[in-house]
């Protein structure tokens, strides 16, 4: 059996002076630390999508589709980044969800958030039914940035060694749970192709 998987991190912020760039640092050195994940970051920031939704979009939106639809298509598993704006989550990555709809079916998604007081934690709860409603499975372990303005550097080091060691455990907790879930639905999908 197949033991590596790939991975799609799903940076999501396209805000100007995002913060997502350091928490994907952090993300990848954590990562790093997997043989058996296979990463492919995708940067909503650097992959815009088409403004308008469609069914059967046209050619130049498939163009641009053709960026990013399919490396979701690869993946076995997700993790998104994101960050919390008025207690949800942004609308570029709502957008690159509704675009989608197969690519998530029978797959797990983990989250990494970051925010203010509640460390986008409410953005991660908004984000559960949505994903439920395209039959992904979302992990229970999480990761969560609470206020980490000045606490990480810009490569995505702690500032705190009590800090960082502690959100390092919160990852491998994520990741240990990511993988089960990647290796088994994609195990399942290959003996039985999922039909929703």
């Amino acid at each position: 059996m197949q033991t590596s998987y790939r991975l799609a991190v799903i940076v999501s912020s396209t805000r100007e002076g995002r913060f997502a760039p350091t928490v994907a640092n952090w993300l990848a050195e954590q990562t790093a630390q997997h043989p058996e994940i296979e990463v492919d970051v995708i940067d909503l920031a650097e992959s815009p999508l088409p403004v308008n939704l469609s069914g059967k979009p046209g050619p130049e939106d498939a163009a641009v589709l053709a960026a990013v639809s399919p490396r979701l298509e690869e993946a076995d598993a997700f993790i998104v980044i994101t960050p919390e704006y008025n207690h949800s989550y942004p609308a570029s990555l709502k957008h690159l969800i509704d675009w989608h709809y197969t690519q998530w079916r029978a797959k797990p998604v983990a989250f990494v958030s970051y925010g203010g007081l509640s460390g986008g934690l409410r953005a991660v709860e908004h984000l559960r039914p949505v994903f439920a409603e395209l039959h992904a499975v979302t992990i229970r372990e999480t990761v969560s940035f609470h206020s980490p303005w000045g606490k990480l550097d810009d490569s995505g080091r702690h500032l705190d060694e009590e800090a960082g060691t502690s959100a390092a455990g919160a990852a491998k907790a994520m990741l240990d749970q990511l993988t089960w879930w990647a290796l088994s639905l994609r195990e399942a999908r290959e003996k039985r192709p999922y039909g929703a």
